[in-house]
């Protein structure tokens, strides 16, 4: 079992930037790929980012390519997530995940355990 709790959400102007982290307790955190997802109102829960166990690969989604960062801390159990640039529509609740066995961190199904997520907003 494993357990994530997401924090560093809030309300930030278009253009600032927030850092995001999710702590992990419970198994040992190297053993898993780390995901962020985020899901706005109405819409369905989107990929952001994914690292790998040593934090050696990270992958994105389209539409945060070149603003947001993943890395993660495994000795303090933390994954985090550094958005740059921020965009309105990069409003929506952000979610951290982890994941066993690696094979499509794009995908929502593929993640054993989450968070409750952290809202960020960003005004115009």
């Amino acid at each position: 079992q494993v357990q994530l709790v997401e924090s560093g959400g809030g309300l930030v102007q278009a253009g600032g930037s927030l850092r995001l982290s999710c702590a992990a307790s419970g198994r040992s955190f190297a053993y898993y790929y780390m995901g962020w997802f985020r899901q706005a109102p109405g819409k369905e829960r989107e990929f952001v980012s994914a690292i790998t166990l040593s934090g050696r690969n990270t992958f994105y989604g389209d539409s945060v390519k070149g603003r947001f960062t993943t890395s993660r801390d495994n000795a303090k159990s933390t994954v985090f997530l550094q958005m740059d640039s921020l965009k309105p529509e990069d409003t929506a609740v952000y979610y951290c995940a982890a994941d066993r066995a690696g094979r499509a961190l794009d995908r929502v199904g593929e993640y054993d355990y989450w968070g409750q997520g952290t809202q960020v907003t960003v005004s115009s």
